[in-house]
């Protein structure tokens, strides 16, 4: 059993991170941690999340001393902000621990990109560097071999998983840069009380346009210029992009179905739709799928994608990276 912790466990990720880890039958939860001036220190997990009240019924302990903690786990899951994961994740690594980061601290392997998207400055570029990006689909192989892995955000990972088996091809005409309308649920801007997330407030409406931290990402990943339009909305969770693409002359409907079948026929959490299909978000949401379909005309394509941001976005896919790092069944803690 290895020893696991999970940092910021108190958020909507955290508490789904919580359920899979204890449910999961190679993993030793050994405690959930808040920052030492969280509101939710030494709360009971069941009491910020009462569906867990009886399963878990434990106390969220403040984290005084990363060190200390560091000697006594073998894998930490970081849920926090990213300038706080890029301050925990070499304490932890430096101990030899497996770190899993949920934040954007270690997920685009440009230093430029911190201070102008995520408000900071990078100081562990040599870890920055060894960061493996943990799209599972993807990146399986330096997945197995990693000790720092980096999760992909909600709005990226959906996204990457529609266009990356055409990028890849090629079948896409990448002049004419895709065009991605995402919306996600209200859960995506966290648990903390603000007015920008409370529910009465929230009105469908695009934000962050040409400057959302997003964009480095989805762009670092996929190798070509996107026009990334993110959205909020009123409902909890799950996220659906549309995207929109040019083709390139030889494209055909066989090609686009064998290069995505080529892609996911044995990936066990995307699940692709017939021809002509568009994804419904009810199918996705509290499911770790990532559900992908697709429309063609004689020049362009339209592929919908959509996925849990909590779950596909976040958690799930963790513990995905989890099983695919120490050889666990993929599905494990997870169906």
């Amino acid at each position: 059993m290895l020893r696991t912790v999970i940092i910021g466990a108190s958020g909507y990720t955290g508490a789904e991170l919580s359920k899979m880890v204890s449910r999961h039958p190679h993993l030793e939860l050994l405690g959930l941690y808040v920052s030492q001036n969280s509101l939710d220190a030494n709360k009971l997990m069941s009491d910020l999340h009462p569906d867990l009240k009886g399963i878990l019924d434990v106390p969220l302990r403040p984290l005084i001393s990363p060190e200390m903690l560091a000697k006594r786990v073998d894998l930490v899951f970081l849920a926090t902000e990213h300038q706080i994961s890029h301050a925990l994740a070499p304490i932890f690594l430096k101990r030899d621990c497996t770190v899993f980061d949920l934040s954007g601290a270690f997920r685009v392997q440009s230093e430029a990109v911190y201070p102008s998207f995520y408000g900071f400055e990078h100081c562990h570029l040599g870890w920055l560097e060894k960061a493996v990006y943990g799209l599972p689909e993807w990146n399986a192989q330096k997945i197995v071999k990693s000790d720092l892995v980096a999760l992909p955000g909600c709005y990226p990972t959906a996204v990457q998983l529609a266009l990356k088996p055409l990028i890849e091809t090629p079948l896409l005409d990448l002049s004419q840069y895709p065009v991605i309308n995402a919306i996600s649920g209200i859960s995506g801007m966290g648990r903390k009380a603000k007015m920008n997330n409370s529910f009465c407030e929230v009105s469908l409406s695009a934000y962050g346009l040409f400057h959302h931290r997003h964009q480095p990402e989805i762009e670092s990943h996929l190798g070509c210029k996107v026009i990334f339009n993110p959205h909020i909305a009123p409902f909890k969770r799950g996220l659906l992009a549309t995207i929109t693409a040019k083709l390139l002359p030889s494209a055909s409907a066989q090609k686009i179905r064998s290069a995505f079948h080529h892609a996911y026929d044995n990936a066990p959490f995307v699940r692709l739709l017939e021809e002509g299909t568009s994804v419904q978000l009810q199918a996705v949401q509290n499911t770790g799928f990532c559900d992908i379909g697709w429309a063609l005309s004689s020049e362009h394509i339209v592929i919908t994608s959509g996925i849990d941001n909590l779950l596909k976005g976040a958690a799930s896919q963790a513990i995905e990276c989890v099983n695919l790092r120490f050889g666990f069944q993929h599905t494990a803690g997870i169906l």
